[in-house]
C-alpha cells in the first residue's frame, strides 16, 4: 500500500519516463512536483525500499516493473474518474482535473471496477488519453501534434496534451473540442504560428504552443 504522497511522485516519475524514455533526474522530479530536491531524495529511497522504483546515483531514478503496474493503476483510476466526473456529473473538461487528483487515491478496487462497468468500459479520458484496464493495459490511438502538419492535413482532433483548466478554456474558446475536424491553412516560418480550419467552418490563428499541444488522427 502506497500513501497520497507516495502515488503522486510514483505517478509523476513514471510520466517523465514516459516522456524522455530514460532515467529520470532528481531536479526534473523537484520541478515538476514543485518540491525540493532534498525532499524527492528521500522519497526516492523510501519507494526504493519497496521496490517500486530503481535508483543510481548520477545517473537518475527509473520504474521497475511493479512500479509501472502502480503506477498505471493510479492513472487508470484519475482518467475513470475524470470521464465518471464530465459523462454523469456534468462537470466541464476544464474543472474535472484537480478533483480527479483527490479522487484518485481511494483504495477500492471494487469501487474502480465497478465504475468501469457503470461506464461502458471507456478507452479514453475526457482529453483523449488512454484508459488503463485492470490489468494495466491499454491502447494509444496513432496520432500527431498539429505543429507536425503540413499545410492542407487534416485530422480529428483526439487529445490534447495539456490539460490545464486555462489551456482547456481556450479550446473552447475556439472550438477544438475532442472529436472536432482541423484543416492546417497555413504556417508561419517565423514564429510556427497556425492558421486552422476548424469543422470546415470558422478559421482561426494558434500560436506554436497552441498546436504543440493539439493532437489529431486520420
Amino acid at each position: 500500500m502506497l500513501s497520497f504522497a507516495e502515488e503522486n511522485y510514483l505517478k509523476a516519475i513514471y510520466h517523465l519516463s514516459e516522456q524522455s524514455g530514460d532515467s529520470v533526474s532528481t531536479n526534473a522530479i523537484a520541478e515538476i512536483l514543485n518540491t525540493k530536491a532534498a525532499s524527492v531524495t528521500d522519497m526516492i529511497k523510501r519507494l526504493s525500499g519497496k521496490g517500486i522504483l530503481s535508483y543510481q546515483k548520477y545517473k537518475g531514478v527509473n520504474v521497475s516493473e511493479s512500479g509501472r503496474k502502480a503506477a498505471l493503476q493510479v492513472i487508470r483510476k484519475h482518467r475513470l474518474w475524470e470521464t465518471f466526473l464530465v459523462e454523469k456529473l456534468k462537470f466541464n473538461w476544464d474543472e474535472v482535473h484537480d478533483v480527479a487528483e483527490q479522487l484518485e487515491h481511494i483504495k477500492s478496487p471494487l469501487l474502480i471496477k465497478r465504475m468501469d462497468e457503470f461506464l461502458g468500459y471507456p478507452k479514453y479520458d475526457p482529453h483523449g488519453d488512454p484508459i488503463p484496464d485492470e490489468h494495466g493495459e491499454f491502447k494509444a490511438k496513432p496520432q500527431v501534434a498539429i505543429s507536425e502538419c503540413e499545410v492542407n492535413r487534416s485530422g480529428i482532433v483526439v487529445s490534447v496534451k495539456d490539460d490545464s483548466p486555462e489551456f482547456l478554456r481556450y479550446l473552447d474558446k475556439i472550438g477544438a473540442y475532442l472529436g472536432a475536424k482541423v484543416k492546417v491553412l497555413d504556417k508561419v516560418d517565423f514564429d510556427g504560428s497556425m492558421e486552422i480550419q476548424i469543422d470546415n467552418k470558422k478559421i482561426v490563428f494558434i500560436s506554436r504552443e497552441v498546436s504543440e499541444n493539439i493532437w489529431i488522427a486520420d
